[in-house]
């Protein structure tokens, strides 16, 4: 089989002859891509737009019970509490507030996010070598997840904080068409993109986690879970592999950057306030108010999203290369083949 070494990730990578991955497709099947190619990359943000933006606008009732939990404790006691409050007040309609910036900015998101990371997972293989990508994977996939959302908050940003607003600060606006120029009238281009700094203390740590996670649980459950290997299991059988990981990794994710997450609501909640001052405020048992909604959203958020995203790249047939093994010139370094 004619294959292109493309990255050092994976060994074998398809080559633009589209002959399938031995072990992976079945041979009726073709690749529609080349691993890293320009359609690959952009399929895969197309993924990460599906994946982010329909998965986070069909949690919104969730997102604004949790929010409100966060902003205002005293009024909105519990999940169950939140729920009954917004409902006597604001009618079923009131639980989609928000729904539109949240959709438009976390399409963005993930465009961003799913899109560089597969970038960067490829740019910092080819930097480190096929060898060093094995041993130092979790490290790589740090650092192209975080790489990743440092440019997909940017993205994000501008509509998190009207959907904030929207969502906490009752009478101000009910949609983004009366929000964002108001927005802009009261405090200008930064009424948008304050809270970019604690988004980042909560999106980069929860991405890293995210994406980390999500590809090492993968590798431990085909190798101690799954009783046969990914190349004998039906598109199926993978799909739920994905979505397991991914809820395992979304419960960890909503740990690590929940104090970031209450931070982030007060302050788009706030005029005036720095994330510091936000903080101090709400000490060390404020910033952990809501998070058993959030682990609930978070976990179903990222499997969902995982799920998706893998859907995509089956149905438009990109290559999924197998988790990664140890490459036969470590082997030998370590003395582990004749």
């Amino acid at each position: 089989v004619s294959v292109l070494h493309k990255g050092n990730l994976h060994k074998f990578i398809p080559s633009s002859s589209k002959v399938p991955l031995l072990g992976v497709l079945k041979h009726s099947e073709l690749l529609s891509c080349d691993f890293g190619s320009m359609k690959y990359y952009a399929l895969c943000g197309f993924g990460g737009i599906l994946s982010c933006g329909i998965t986070h606008t069909a949690v919104v009732p969730l997102d604004l019970v949790k929010c409100r939990l966060q902003v205002d404790p005293a009024k909105y006691k519990s999940i169950f509490n939140g729920f009954t409050v917004t409902l006597r007040e604001d009618g079923v309609r009131g639980l989609a507030k928000g729904w539109a910036p949240t959709f438009i900015g976390y399409s963005m998101q993930g465009l961003c996010k799913f899109g560089f990371y597969e970038v960067f997972k490829i740019l910092y293989s080819d930097i480190l070598g096929e060898e060093n990508t094995y041993l130092w994977r979790t490290s790589l996939y740090l650092a192209a997840s975080a790489s990743a959302e440092f440019f997909a908050d940017v993205a994000l940003a501008p509509m998190e904080a009207c959907k904030v607003r929207i969502q906490t600060q009752p009478g101000y606006a009910n949609t983004l068409r009366e929000c964002a120029p108001k927005m802009y009238a009261e405090e200008g281009l930064w009424a948008f993109y304050k809270g970019v700094v604690p988004l980042w203390m909560r999106q980069i740590p929860y991405t890293m986690m995210k994406f980390a996670c999500f590809e090492r649980t993968v590798e431990a459950l085909y190798k101690f879970v799954v009783p046969k290997p990914r190349s004998e299991c039906s598109k199926p059988e993978q799909l739920v592999v994905t979505f397991v990981a991914g809820y395992i990794a979304g419960v960890f994710c909503a740990i690590v950057s929940h104090p970031a997450d209450s931070v982030v609501s007060v302050l788009n909640k706030e005029k005036g306030s720095s994330a510091l001052q936000v903080l101090k405020r709400l000490g060390p048992r404020g910033v952990w108010k809501g998070l058993l909604a959030r682990i609930i959203m978070i976990g179903t958020l990222t499997a969902l999203q995982w799920f998706i995203y893998d859907s995509v790249k089956v149905y438009f047939r990109l290559p999924r290369p197998p988790p990664p093994e140890m490459p036969e010139s470590l082997k030998k370094k370590l003395g582990l083949t004749e």
